[in-house]
C-alpha cells in the first residue's frame, strides 16, 4: 500500500499539466451538477417552507361553550395527521386581519369575524387527499359551521412539488452520468500516458492488483481534490447570488461530505474502468 501510495504521488510530479488537468475537469463536472443540486435543494426548501402554511381553519358556531370548544380540541389533536391545534377568538381573528389588511382595517368590527379553530398539519400528511379527509373529519364535528383550507391552492401546490422532484430526479442522473462519462474519459488520458509504464510493470511480473492500485489512489486523490474545488467554487457561486440577488441557502455539512465522498467514487470508478480496460487492451 506504501508503494502504491508512493508510485500515486509520483504520478503528480511526473505529470503535473496532465493531472491538474484531470482534478480540473473533475471539479468543473462536479461544480455543474453541484450547481443543480444547490437549485434543487432551495426549491425543495422554498416548497417545504410553503407547506408549512397549509392550515385548515374551522369557523364555529356563535355561542359556542368554552368547555364544549375545548373537548372539540382534544379530538382534533387526538387525529394521528394534526400536528397542531389553536383556538382564535373573535378579537384574535379581528387583530390578525387588520394587521394582514391594514389598508382595508376601518372596514373590519369586532362582531364581523367568528372565532375559529386552526389546525395544523404534520409533515408528510400534506397532499390534498389528507387535508381533504382531515377536514371532513372536522367539518362533522358539532359547533363547527364551516371548514375552510383552500383546496385548489393545496392541488397546485402538491402538483409542483411533485413535477419538481420528479424534474430533479431526471436532471440530477442526466447531469450525474454526464459527469461520470467526462471524468473517465480523463481519467482514461492519464492512464493511455502512462501505457508504456503499464507494459513494463506487466513484463516484469506484476499482478493486475499490483498495477492497478497507484491507479485507484490516484482516482481517489484526484476525485476529493476536484471535490473540494469544486465544493468552494458552488459555495462561491451561492454567495455571489446572496449579496447580489437573494438569499440562497448552501449545503449542509452533511450533504457536502456525501458531495466530497461522490467525487472520490467517481474517480476510483473511472481509474479502475480505464485501467481494466488498458489491461485487457495489453494482456
Amino acid at each position: 500500500m506504501k508503494l502504491a501510495l508512493r508510485e500515486a504521488l509520483l504520478a503528480f510530479r511526473r505529470n503535473p499539466l496532465l493531472s491538474a488537468l484531470s482534478v480540473a475537469t473533475i471539479a468543473f463536472s462536479l461544480f455543474a451538477f453541484g450547481l443543480f443540486s444547490l437549485v434543487a435543494l432551495n426549491i425543495r426548501n422554498t416548497l417545504r417552507a410553503v407547506e408549512e402554511r397549509v392550515e385548515i381553519r374551522a369557523f364555529l358556531v356563535d355561542g359556542a361553550p368554552v368547555d364544549s370548544i375545548a373537548t372539540m380540541m382534544e379530538q382534533i389533536g387526538a387525529i394521528p395527521e394534526v400536528r397542531r391545534v389553536e383556538y382564535i377568538s373573535p378579537e384574535e381573528a379581528l387583530a390578525r386581519a387588520r394587521r394582514d389588511l391594514g389598508e382595508f382595517r376601518d372596514v373590519f368590527e369586532a362582531s364581523f369575524l367568528p372565532a375559529s379553530v386552526d389546525i395544523r398539519l404534520r409533515e408528510g400528511y400534506r397532499d390534498p387527499e389528507t387535508v381533504r379527509r382531515v377536514a371532513q373529519q372536522v367539518g362533522g364535528m358539532h359547533y363547527v359551521e364551516e371548514v375552510r383550507y383552500g383546496e385548489d391552492w393545496i392541488v397546485k401546490l402538491y402538483r409542483l412539488r411533485t413535477i419538481a422532484t420528479a424534474t430533479g430526479i431526471v436532471l440530477g442522473i442526466a447531469f450525474a452520468a454526464v459527469s461520470i462519462i467526462i471524468i473517465g474519459a480523463t481519467i482514461r488520458m492519464t492512464v493511455m500516458a502512462r501505457s508504456r509504464e503499464i507494459a513494463i510493470m506487466r513484463l516484469v511480473g506484476a499482478t493486475d492488483a499490483f498495477v492497478r492500485s497507484p491507479f485507484l489512489i490516484e482516482g481517489v486523490i484526484k476525485g476529493i481534490l476536484g471535490g473540494v474545488v469544486a465544493l468552494l467554487l458552488t459555495w462561491g457561486a451561492q454567495h455571489l447570488v446572496s449579496r447580489a440577488l437573494f438569499e440562497v441557502d448552501f449545503f449542509p455539512p452533511g450533504m457536502a461530505a456525501v458531495g466530497l465522498l461522490a467525487g472520490a467514487l467517481i474517480g476510483v470508478a473511472g481509474s479502475a474502468y480505464s485501467v481494466r480496460r488498458h489491461l485487457r487492451q495489453i494482456g
